[in-house]
């Protein structure tokens, strides 16, 4: 479980983003101290470092579940078609192969 120390580094680098201004480790260490956190030094530093280069924003906006996979494959067919003309083959959709349901087996999960 994430310590107090880290969660403040977190949510100062939340309010920085929201504020679109650059992280870094200084800012950081500063929200903390106008927050009265008690923190190590180290930690500022360590959240600036590993948030350098990462569009924070983007990444937040784009959290997602395994299972909502829905809009990727929509996207994924767009693409071709946006390029020109897309080969038939590629186009069609793949039949997969149905799987067996426990019916089929003569037992259940739970028989």
């Amino acid at each position: 479980m994430a310590s107090n120390q880290e969660l403040a580094c977190v949510y100062a680098a939340l309010i920085l983003q929201d504020d679109e201004l650059a992280i870094t480790g200084e800012k950081i260490a500063s929200l903390l101290k106008a927050a009265n956190v008690e923190f190590e030094p180290y930690w500022p530093g360590l959240f600036a470092k590993a948030l350098e280069g990462v569009d924070v924003k983007n990444l937040i906006t784009s959290v997602s579940s395994g299972a909502g996979s829905g809009p990727a494959p929509a996207a994924a067919a767009a693409a071709p078609a946006a390029g020109g003309a897309a080969p038939a083959a590629e186009t069609k959709k793949k039949e997969e192969p149905k799987e067996e349901s426990d019916d089929d087996m003569g037992f259940g999960l739970f028989d």
